[in-house]
């Protein structure tokens, strides 16, 4: 999986005219706990940030903080703001190289479906499955092969292996499908 590295800068408790400020200043105010340590709140550049919010990737980051420590983290709850959906706050979750990670990766479809080359339209309700692996057997995204993938048939996370991964989410879980259309049925009907 990919690193990010984020610089960050300790801040203290405070109180809302504190983290307005912050906020004025183009900061988000970040917590970093988990994995039997104390919290750590500190401040990240909002332009920074946005390298890991505004991408549909995964990827476990680096924040060096300006006390000289060095943390792995992974996102786990973000907050934005409702009208300008601007990030007004970060929990980041500590992980290490020895415990396994429960993370969203996203899901990479490859090939042309033979359902859709029949007329069927293709729909993908899901575009990330939560997994669980050590850092190291993360993977980048999860390859989905459609080429098989027949009219009203649909692939689900059960069906799906990766090895040294664990797929998280349940097992029902539809990835993507080909739904029958009215082309289809007529092109059907035309064939008969």
């Amino acid at each position: 999986m990919q690193h990010f590295e984020l610089k960050g800068q300790i801040r203290q408790v405070g109180n809302k005219a504190v983290i307005k400020a912050f906020r004025a200043q183009g900061l988000v105010p970040c917590n970093l706990y988990g994995n039997g340590m104390e919290n750590v709140l500190f401040t990240v550049n909002a332009k920074e940030l946005k390298g890991v919010t505004d991408t549909p990737k995964a990827h476990i980051i680096d924040l060096v903080l300006d006390n000289g420590k060095k943390y792995f983290a992974v996102l786990h709850e973000l907050q934005f703001h409702p009208v300008s959906d601007a990030c007004l706050h970060v929990d980041f979750l500590a992980v290490d190289e020895k415990t396994p990670i429960t993370i969203k990766v996203p899901v990479a479809i490859t090939g042309h479906s033979v359902g859709v080359q029949q007329g069927g339209k293709f729909f993908q309700p899901n575009r990330a499955l939560k997994v669980c692996a050590l850092m190291k057997d993360l993977p980048d995204e999860i390859p989905v092969d459609i080429t098989k993938l027949q009219l009203d048939h649909t692939i689900k996370a059960g069906d799906l292996k990766i090895e040294g991964v664990n797929i998280v989410s349940p097992k029902s879980t539809v990835i993507c499908g080909v739904k029958t259309t009215r082309n289809t049925v007529v092109t059907e009907e035309v064939a008969e």
